[in-house]
């Protein structure tokens, strides 16, 4: 499989071949299983303070005794605060009662990470840069008809450091429309506290082999990530399993394999 290699104005430099990497089937169920274990590891532990609604005066006194037993007077056996004068309070201790605790919390130590095996884990990554090279896969969620892919471009890109800078390659490119839909925000409707939030549509993603002057010109432009070879991960390349367009950087493609394998050791 061979690919145009765009300079920043949009002419072509030259023609490369792509790797092996290019050609690997989408398969959307194993995607998805390692979609899903990235995002289990972000889970944060959660857990409730273990003397939560424990710390009483309140005390069971037994149900078949007589002294404070509340037997015979119309009240319920359950364990009651110590008042003055030995009278009984509220209920506590217990989940039913009011502002009682909860019946089973989650526990701190429960295991909440979805592993994944690393060579499935690397198969899932592959078929991901393969789908961000397929046209009919990528428009199905993001349908730019003028797009051509893949999309690689000189390694000059990396030098880029200016937001200006990066927004005039990208429209020189032809991605004049990307950048104008993940310019609109969406707003969610419902609560006036989450009305106002608002969520900018994933566009493209750059991938670069050096990304520390890169990263600068891409972080304030909405939709748009920059992410380098070797931390590829299948939520930035295909949120939801679904591929978006990619623009690779002509070092990256040469690293590719070895970005593959690196992303599958931190797995």
């Amino acid at each position: 499989m061979q690919a145009n290699v765009y300079k920043l104005d949009s002419t072509v430099k030259k023609s490369i071949d792509l790797p092996v990497v290019f050609d690997t089937q989408f398969r959307k169920d194993i995607v998805m299983r390692a979609l899903l274990s990235e995002q289990s590891k972000k889970y944060q532990p959660q857990g409730r303070y273990p003397l939560a609604g424990l710390q009483t005066t309140a005390t069971y006194m037994g149900a078949y005794g007589t002294y404070r037993t509340l037997r015979h007077v119309g009240r319920a056996i359950r364990p009651r605060q110590k008042l003055a004068a030995g009278a009984m309070g509220d209920v506590r201790r217990i989940p039913s009662a009011t502002k009682g605790r909860r019946a089973h919390p989650q526990k701190t130590n429960k295991i909440t990470a979805e592993q994944i095996n690393r060579k499935e884990y690397e198969k899932a990554i592959s078929m991901v840069i393969a789908a961000t090279s397929n046209k009919k896969l990528v428009q199905e969620n993001y349908k730019y008809e003028k797009i051509q892919l893949p999309v690689v471009v000189d390694s000059e890109i990396e030098k880029i450091n200016k937001s200006r800078e990066l927004v005039k390659v990208l429209n020189a490119l032809g991605f004049s429309e990307v950048l104008d839909d993940s310019h609109k925000p969406a707003k969610r409707k419902g609560l006036r506290r989450l009305s106002r939030q608002r969520h900018f549509k994933s566009g493209a993603v750059i991938i670069a082999k050096d990304i520390s002057k890169l990263h600068y010109a891409g972080r304030n432009i909405p939709g748009i990530d920059v992410i380098g070879v070797e931390s590829m991960t299948v939520e930035k390349l295909a949120p939801g399993a679904n591929p978006r367009i990619a623009i690779w950087s002509e070092s990256a493609i040469s690293d590719i394999e070895k970005g593959i394998s690196s992303s599958g050791m931190n797995r």
